[in-house]
């Protein structure tokens, strides 16, 4: 894969570019965090690695504004920065997934390696479009559309879904969608599942009639056209 790692820390980036080169990965190195908005608005990559305190601009303004451009590369934080408040701000600004600092070579090739599975699996499946009643996702293309009317969702919001149309009828519990949608298991006090649902419903449901996801109480949430 070809990857994009933003890193101002001279010794650890050269240890996660050799560490990810010798894994057979095609890795651009910046350590500036505007660099890191450039490369990643030219190039093609199918994994970006960030760095939250860099120079320049901070990984999570570079993140920011990679989905604010519809950009849905899998995005993977390294970062020093371990607090939960830290990891929840991370994953709702459209991250991924997020590894600590110190950490083990072997787990941060595996992640990447799960990120861009997600990425071809979602690139090569089929259908590229879900429709369940009068909801369309076009996987591609990045769009949902209900009714005839766009609705202009973010990454994880989209991811979210996603997930939901292709398990219709079927409970999904909080642990289920914290895997599927963001990759990663954190403190279960945290409230981005509750939080991202609620932004969801209010674009998806709010505007129009007929509730699509329903609250199961004590098992967890329910797509239902």
């Amino acid at each position: 894969m070809r990857i994009l790692l933003l890193e101002d820390d001279s010794g650890i980036g050269k240890w996660v570019h050799s560490s990810l080169s010798e894994a057979g990965h095609v890795v651009d190195w910046v350590a500036d965090g505007r660099e890191a908005l450039a490369s990643a608005a030219t190039g093609d990559f199918d994994v970006i690695v960030l760095d939250r305190m860099t120079p320049g601009i901070d990984g999570l303004s570079v993140l920011k504004a990679i989905r604010a451009s519809r950009n849905t590369t899998p995005v993977l934080f390294l970062t020093a920065m371990e607090a939960v408040e830290d990891r929840v701000e991370g994953l709702e600004a459209g991250a991924d997934d997020y590894l600590t600092k110190p950490f083990a070579s072997s787990e941060l090739l595996a992640r990447i390696a799960a990120l861009g599975r997600r990425r071809s699996a979602v690139s090569d499946a089929e259908p590229v479009k879900l429709k369940s009643g009068d909801v369309e996702l076009d996987l591609l293309k990045q769009t949902c559309v209900r009714q005839g009317q766009k609705i202009d969702l973010n990454a994880k919001e989209f991811r979210l879904l996603e997930v939901f149309m292709r398990s219709e009828g079927r409970v999904l519990t909080r642990a289920m969608l914290l895997e599927r949608v963001w990759d990663i298991n954190f403190d279960p006090t945290s409230s981005v599942v509750e939080t991202h649902i609620s932004r969801l419903r209010a674009k998806i449901e709010k505007p129009f009639e007929g509730t699509l996801i329903r609250t199961k109480r004590g098992a967890g949430y329910v797509f239902e056209v």
